[in-house]
């Protein structure tokens, strides 16, 4: 349950601190005091949008924190530790700021976290029902979201509408390939020549550059044959090669080596030149051996070429590309196989049609018995808030193949007094009836809920006397089991509260105190006469608060 709620510059309220109890408590006060500004506050820590203009004139930032007992909260501790989160145990820490310039940060028990990890923290504690409930009660898709929030099958609704989305994409494409069958039929008759024809030329990229360089040397093999013959030839084969001339000078500097020991000195170098010289010699011969005019492999290798070229310009790559748009090929026509196989279309799309019915089938049995208890539950209510004889019924109409909302249409139906046809909602409820509705609706749904404390904003707006009477008795019960905090105008609700809290506004910034005895009586008095205030008014506001004020 909520403890503390501590704000600071938010709106008109400067500093407020308010420790709360369990059970029913209400918040009073004055049009434009600034009740609902705390219920906004709130909001604001458990991660409701936001901009700047909720700072309070004159300040940096606004700032609102709030410390919840987490005891009695089913699974919200496992959560806090699967997000890391985990504080002190028992409580549970939340604050969020924003500066002017909208930039805001959220904390829970003191780490940092996004805006989506603070609402499903909040999620866990704290269910907020606003002043204008009523108004979106008459569309259809929010009575349907509305029944599967009390049945718990949110998730389920929302597998049901990815399934629907599955088995709709599956469809499409077996009705769009059944149109398009001889384009399709085109496409592959396309891409499957084209993959032959790739096939066929086997082109590999090391090959490629293996038969350039060999067409290289056969191209001119003329030529690299004279080349390595000449210089044989002057290296070592003709009568004044280099081989030669080396010996003879090496065999002048040995003759003469005896008249000066230097000349000793660079016959090494001419030794060695004599081995260079020879080793090339060796190595020409060798190259020049295996040199071969073969004029049949030239004409193999030159037709391999152009058959490369030839495919390489028709379709418009590079020699090197040839080898990726073959298997690009391959795989367009395998996915057009799959995709123009109607079959096998036919079969997936079928799988997906029980998944989803399968999955709808589910939504409509949580639905049904949601939808029954409802009805029932309302009705009663109703009986209670001054609508004696009237009807209200959760009606689920089949629709033939589904949609993403499931097997059936949901819609709210009703009639306020007896004897008369239950019709839509919409059509049939006035203002003051969709209050008393929507709130017996909201009380039977908080029942059926598990978080610990529930927020009513003026909730009770159209309603008096002894139907308000009657609300501030539910919202009392529901308070036995939850803590509840409710924003009214109503006297009669608020004398039925244990605990009651009196904002004001001074000098244009809201206060909150706390009353009790005298206090409660003066406001509840204030709450029934209006400016003037008799002893009439106080004896008749101390009769309403009766053991309250003991």
């Amino acid at each position: 349950m909520l403890v503390h709620l501590s704000v600071r510059d938010f709106a008109i309220a400067e500093k407020v601190e308010i420790d709360f109890d369990p059970g029913f408590s209400v918040f009073t006060g004055e049009t434009g005091a600034g009740k609902s500004i705390l219920v906004d506050a709130l909001a604001f820590v458990l991660g409701e949008r936001a901009d700047a203009g909720i700072v309070r004139a004159g300040a940096e930032r606004a700032e609102v924190s709030a410390e919840f007992a987490t005891d009695a909260v089913p699974g919200f501790s496992a959560w806090l530790i699967d997000a890391d989160l985990e504080g002190d145990e028992g409580v549970c820490l939340l604050r969020r700021i924003i500066d002017v310039s909208g930039r805001t940060r959220a904390y829970v028990n003191g780490k940092s976290v996004t805006l989506q990890q603070l609402r499903e923290s909040g999620e866990h504690l704290v269910d907020i029902h606003g002043q204008h409930a009523h108004q979106s009660l008459v569309k259809p898709p929010m009575q349907r979201e509305m029944l599967d929030a009390l049945a718990g099958a949110e998730k389920l609704a929302l597998d049901v509408a990815g399934a629907h989305k599955a088995w709709s994409s599956l469809k499409k494409s077996r009705m769009a390939l059944e149109a398009n069958r001889e384009e399709i039929d085109a496409q592959r008759e396309a891409l499957s020549w084209q993959v032959n024809e790739l096939s066929r030329l086997a082109f590999d990229p090391d090959e490629w550059e293996e038969a350039l360089r060999e067409h290289g040397r056969l191209s001119h093999a003329v030529s690299l044959i004279e080349g390595a013959r000449y210089a044989l030839d002057i290296l070592s084969e003709s009568e004044d090669s280099c081989s030669s001339r080396l010996a003879s000078v090496d065999s002048k500097l040995s003759s003469v080596e005896s008249f000066d020991p230097e000349i000793a000195a660079f016959r090494p170098y001419i030794e060695a030149a004599q081995i260079q010289v020879e080793e090339a010699s060796h190595a020409l011969r060798r190259y020049a051996d295996r040199l071969d005019l073969d004029p049949e492999r030239l004409v193999e290798l030159e037709a391999r070429i152009d058959a490369v070229h030839t495919l390489s310009r028709k379709y418009r790559v590079q020699p090197a590309e040839l080898a990726a748009l073959l298997e690009s090929a391959r795989s367009k026509l395998a996915a057009l196989e799959d995709s123009g196989d109607i079959k096998a279309l036919l079969e997936k799309e079928e799988a997906a049609r029980k998944h989803y019915v399968e999955l709808a089938t589910m939504l409509s049995a949580e639905r049904r018995g949601m939808a029954e208890k409802l009805s029932h539950g309302v009705t009663e209510s109703m009986q209670l808030l001054s609508m004696t004889g009237g009807a209200f019924e959760v009606r689920l109409e089949s629709l033939d193949e589904g949609d993403a909302h499931g097997m059936e249409k949901v819609e709210f139906h009703v009639t306020a007094n007896p004897g008369m046809p239950l019709k839509p909602l919409a059509k049939i409820a006035s203002g003051g009836e969709l209050s008393r509705i929507s709130l017996a609706i909201q009380v039977l749904g908080s029942r059926a809920q598990k978080v610990p404390t529930l927020i009513f904003d003026e909730v009770d707006v159209g309603i008096g006397g002894k139907v308000a009477e009657i609300v501030g008795r539910l919202l009392a019960e529901l308070g036995e089991s939850r803590q509840v905090l409710c924003v009214t105008h109503l006297p009669q609700v608020a004398s039925l509260a244990s605990c009651q809290f009196s904002v004001m506004k001074e000098g244009g910034r809201s206060r909150v105190l706390r009353i009790e005895g005298e206090g409660r009586i003066e406001e509840i008095a204030r709450m029934l006469g209006g400016l003037e205030i008799t002893e009439t008014t106080r004896r008749h506001a101390r009769e309403m608060l009766g053991d309250q004020v003991l």
